[in-house]
């Protein structure tokens, strides 16, 4: 009879555990999706670390376009409950206002939210710096090659003003850090591109110039944008520590803000 009372005991007070402290949702991480097999090995690369940070937290992977899984095939294979999707995009554009909460509310079964984009955050300028610094970017500028020196942050572009609002944001945080003016510059659907940004610095007196890729992976634009550059050229973010933990950040941000008796879909983070 004890043991019989002790196991119902034991059984309610696992239930109002599990009650109290319910499955956290689920983690989609939304990349773009690009032909160039790197992008997808980087972004698998990213998912391990960030699982790495968080055991126990469901990651899942889902692809807007060009690479499998899709993300409505990520959401559709998910069981019913809750899910968080972390664009893994620089600025706000149409993939985050438009498609990537579309597909959210096409999965009925989940109750979701969609977080911000990562950019702009500190954590980003952490990243963009140490990748200068591992392409030669110099730890120490003395006076005169700081008055020569400059920076193109090369982005993928966008014809949403407010993804130019941010990219200017990253650029202005990251010209704090390195103490030279850093010019924003796009792969497409906006201006000034990479090769007009450094004639802009040259202008300028700023011969020597480096390429910050504000990219999260490497594809198309990202080589294009190496290639328009003369001097020196930084990798992608890739699987900088500091993006890993960017994406739960947003993830955290975005799982504080939902109420429990919010709708399905909810409104980004």
């Amino acid at each position: 009879m004890i043991s019989t009372q002790l196991g119902d005991q034991l059984s309610h007070m696992s239930l109002r555990s599990r009650r109290s402290h319910p499955r956290p949702p689920a983690l989609v991480l939304v990349a773009h999706g690009s032909r160039n097999p790197l992008a997808l090995a980087t972004v698998t690369a990213l998912i391990e670390r960030i699982r790495e940070q968080r055991p126990g937290l469901t990651v899942r992977l889902g692809h807007i376009e060009l690479n499998e899984p899709l993300l409505s095939d990520t959401l559709a294979d998910l069981p019913a409950g809750r899910a968080v999707l972390v664009p893994l995009l620089l600025s706000r554009g149409h993939h985050v206002k438009q498609d990537i909460p579309r597909a959210a509310a096409a999965a009925g079964h989940l109750l979701t939210r969609v977080a911000g984009p990562l950019g702009p955050h500190p954590l980003l300028v952490d990243a963009l710096h140490d990748r200068l610094t591992e392409a030669g970017w110099p730890a120490h500028l003395s006076e005169r090659a700081r008055r020569r020196s400059g920076v193109v942050l090369a982005a993928a572009g966008s014809r949403d003003p407010e993804a130019a609002v941010d990219t200017h944001r990253t650029a202005a945080l990251l010209a704090r850090r390195l103490g030279v003016p850093v010019v924003p510059a796009y792969a497409s659907a906006a201006s000034p591109d990479v090769a007009t940004a450094v004639r802009a610095l040259a202008a300028r007196g700023r011969h020597r110039t480096a390429l910050a890729s504000y990219f999260t992976a490497p594809g198309r634009f990202a080589t294009e944008s190496a290639e328009a550059a003369p001097g020196i050229v930084a990798a992608p973010l890739g699987t900088h520590p500091a993006l890993a933990r960017l994406v739960l950040h947003r993830y955290d941000t975005a799982t504080a803000a939902a109420p429990e008796s919010a709708p399905r879909h909810l409104a980004s983070a």
